[in-house]
């Protein structure tokens, strides 16, 4: 595992191998709570262009060096918020604000690490003040759901999960989040329409087909919720839940009145309406101090 110490005066590390890149590229991608574990390796090594000497450090290796700029000190704190060491990536990342106040990608993951560490009133500081310096950014309405979400603030939690689909319609993460607050208030079918344009943008998320599952099933649609899990388990043939859920449903009878519900109508009609501002409207205002 990747460990980095930061001293006095000194202490920044850079790494400089291959995976660094697809890292980056994953880690802003990620959100349904945890961080992401898919990072595929590029062939092409990345090489750190900087005006000052940088010390290399390998996966297992740790050195130190006096110099290192915001963005090396941001791809760092990338690499260990991605092996689990929080502790030193929230010094990374509070080092990048401090060499640039205005690193937007800097507060936002600073944000996320503190919604690891089950901080989101700290998260919310660092995520309100990305979206002050760029308030088109999706990534940030959508960090700025979960920390609503943590705090029990559910409408306030979709309303910002709404606002994030309207400045990015592709946007499955927020799609999912929304959906999962949905469920958790037991509001089955308005889950539906989020969840299955989850599916349709992504249908390699095994999360996104579990919760479409869930949500058919409340509602009574066995046979569409059995293909939900199944198809969960063609994503990720060791996704217990969706193991369980299948092993739940897959045997019950439906009642024979059930009218299958049209999930490709359902996504096309979801599409439509977060294009719109009226979209978010129909959850409730924006969150206060974000625009």
């Amino acid at each position: 595992m990747l460990r980095t110490t930061y001293a006095p005066r000194a202490g920044f590390a850079i790494a400089t191998f291959s995976m660094i890149a697809m890292t980056a590229c994953k880690l802003e991608k990620d959100e349904n709570g945890g961080r992401p574990t898919d990072v595929v390796a590029t062939t092409t090594p990345v090489t750190v262009d900087t005006p000052t000497p940088v010390t290399t450090m390998t996966v297992r290796g740790t050195t130190e060096t006096t110099s290192g700029t915001a963005w090396e000190h941001y791809m760092l704190g990338l690499e260990l918020r991605k092996s689990g060491d929080l502790t030193n990536a929230e010094t990374a990342f509070k080092r990048t604000l401090e060499l640039d106040p205005k690193h937007v990608k800097g507060h936002l993951n600073l944000g996320r690490v503190y919604l690891d560490q089950d901080k989101p009133k700290e998260a919310r500081t660092y995520i309100l003040a990305a979206l002050k310096l760029d308030s088109t950014s999706s990534d940030g309405y959508r960090l700025l759901g979960r920390v609503h979400a943590a705090l029990k603030q559910n409408e306030e939690a979709i309303a910002s999960y709404r606002l994030a689909l309207l400045r990015n319609p592709g946007d499955a993460w927020s799609m999912n989040n929304l959906a999962l607050i949905l469920i958790q208030q037991r509001r089955f079918a308005e889950a539906l329409p989020p969840l299955a344009r989850a599916v349709k943008l992504d249908s390699t998320v095994a999360v996104f087909h579990n919760n479409l599952g869930i949500a058919l099933e409340h509602l009574g649609q066995y046979g569409l919720a059995t293909t939900a899990f199944r198809s969960a388990l063609a994503a990720d043939s060791g996704y217990t839940k969706a193991v369980l859920s299948l092993a739940r449903v897959e045997f019950r009878k439906e009642d024979p009145t059930t009218v299958p519900v049209d999930l490709v109508v359902l996504a096309e009609g979801f599409d439509r309406e977060i294009r719109t501002p009226a979209g978010v409207a129909v959850v409730g205002k924006a969150p206060d101090g974000t625009r």
